[in-house]
């Protein structure tokens, strides 16, 4: 996929930034600079950069720990390019703001230094908001407990999957080299060949030992967020099973999702297994409606989330954004709790008992919203790694040709809760369920695999299976990494990813 993937969600605002990028937004000059800033003079990516703190001391949602102008000095930061330089621009003010616990908010374990949620975009990657890919090949690698890289999944109508690319499938060359073993310099050079090239050689192994090659070429093509969808005859109970990829635009993703719980009714389906193993977010009206879908009826009308921004947006001081974000239509209060409470609406018939998220270290924003959202409302129990930890969102901010992505606001579930910053942990006090190896060399939908085993176990019988608790023993018989060296890899290998949602205006 692109550089950013966005974690996000349809949004007036998102409709207002996308109708404004052919302007010299947001400054007032031609140039795109900030005539607000101090001091007025110097080139356009001088004056960009100011704008880019300013933006910040005005919207991050932690604005009250950032330093001064003077001090932060925003000209100083240079890069191999100007996208370069604002990025790092970017890294260092994400590097202020700290909780109670003296931890950075933004610090970012597989790239200390750099931020963990915030970045600024040239926008290029804009088109994947509504479920269209441009210059990709459709699938990405993972590596295995047993330290093999594994392709993780292939969207339909890619270049992989006409290369006949499927989950599970083992990379044993990749554009010549089959140094692949997990390593940071081999980590680095898969980073390459999967997201900065337009042409790859690659070698599969199929699960029966024999191979496939291919010379694939990046190309354009419809996502389909929905990679595969389920009912499994569990004992006496009909489980739906959807594996949901990436939060699209409600008019790419709800066709897709619709097909599926419309199988799910037919069925006579009364439990969900949701596999968000690989969903770095996506759009929040889109998490929403996926809400809806599951949650009890009775519970329609009740709260499902609030937005909290930062106390000065509270207090009405958006002077920037109501002008370059919101068209100057911001009202008094807008950014107050009270006027950001989303309720719930149910859709569909279906009566759901049991819930179980398969999540992994790439499950994050929209992936965990949806989770969080639920589980004061129903049987909610999460399998797989410990999740990405991002409770924060934002809105797209135009600067010139750029646009800046950095937290404005914080979702809380209607008991309270956004204690994930550091992710969810499946089997903790939280988020009850069960740690569970990410079996990457079997399909999605394997009755087999650990984590969908487990989540049916839990459906059938309550409980979760034996193995569970100390992982799978077929992955345990071949271990060469960690759990957590799985994870780790994993979210290096999704480097090339952003994770984040912007602001659903509430109407």
């Amino acid at each position: 996929m692109k550089r950013y993937f966005y974690a996000s969600v349809l949004s007036l605002a998102v409709l207002m930034t996308a109708c404004k990028k052919e302007k010299n937004t947001p400054d007032t000059d031609d140039d795109g600079s900030d005539t607000t800033t101090t001091p007025t003079t110097g080139t356009a990516l001088d004056r960009i950069k100011d704008s880019v703190f300013l933006y910040a001391q005005e919207d991050y949602l932690w604005n009250d720990q950032l330093p001064t102008y003077s001090k932060f000095n925003p000209r100083s930061f240079k890069g191999s390019n100007d996208l370069a330089a604002l990025q790092n621009e970017v890294d260092a003010l994400s590097q202020y703001a700290k909780n109670s616990s003296g931890q950075v908010f933004e610090y970012n374990a597989s790239s200390p230094g750099t931020s963990k949620y915030s970045f600024i975009d040239d926008g290029s990657t804009s088109g994947e908001l509504g479920g269209q890919a441009s210059g990709d090949f459709g699938f990405e690698p993972r590596y295995g407990a047993d330290g093999g890289l594994y392709i993780k999944y292939v969207y339909p109508n890619s270049p992989a999957a006409a290369a006949g690319a499927k989950r599970g499938y083992k990379v044993t060359k990749l554009n010549g080299s089959t140094a692949l073993t997990p390593t940071n310099d081999n980590v680095e050079a898969i980073i390459n060949a999967f997201y900065n090239k337009t042409t790859m050689t690659i070698t599969l192994q199929k699960p029966d030992g024999s191979s496939i090659n291919a010379n694939l070429n990046t190309a354009s093509y419809t996502i389909n967020p929905v990679l595969t969808y389920k009912v499994f005859d569990a004992g006496s109970k009909k489980v739906g099973y959807m594996v949901f990829n990436s939060f699209t635009s409600p008019a790419n993703a709800t066709p897709k999702i619709d097909a599926a719980f419309t199988k799910f009714s037919e069925e006579g389906v009364t439990d969900l297994i949701i596999d968000l193993r690989y969903n770095g977010g996506g759009y929040v009206a889109t998490s929403d409606y996926i809400s809806n879908l599951i949650v009890p009826a009775a519970k329609s009308g009740s709260l499902m989330y609030t937005y909290y921004f930062n106390q000065s947006l509270q207090n009405n001081n958006f002077a920037l954004i109501n002008k370059k974000v919101f068209d100057g239509e911001l009202e008094a209060g807008a950014f107050k709790p009270e006027q950001n409470q989303v309720k719930f609406s149910k859709k569909g018939s279906l009566a759901i008992n049991k819930a179980v998220f398969i999540v992994t270290g790439s499950s994050a924003s929209a992936s965990e919203l949806t989770i969080n959202n639920l589980l004061p409302h129903l049987d909610v129990k999460i399998v797989g790694e410990t999740s990405y930890g991002k409770p924060v969102g934002f809105f797209a901010i135009p600067i010139n040709k750029y646009e800046l992505y950095i937290p404005e606001f914080e979702t809380r579930n209607s008991a309270g809760n956004a204690n994930y910053y550091t992710g969810m942990k499946p089997g903790s006090s939280l988020y009850p369920g069960a740690e569970i190896d990410d079996d990457v060399a079997k399909d999605f939908g394997d009755a087999t695999e650990g984590c969908t085993q487990a989540a049916l176990s839990y459906i059938t019988t309550g409980d979760f299976l034996s193995f569970s608790r100390t992982q799978s023993p077929r992955l345990n018989s071949t271990r060469v990494l960690t759990v957590q060296q799985v994870r780790d890899f994993g979210l290096k290998l999704d480097g090339p990813h952003f994770k984040g949602m912007i602001y659903n205006k509430v109407k």
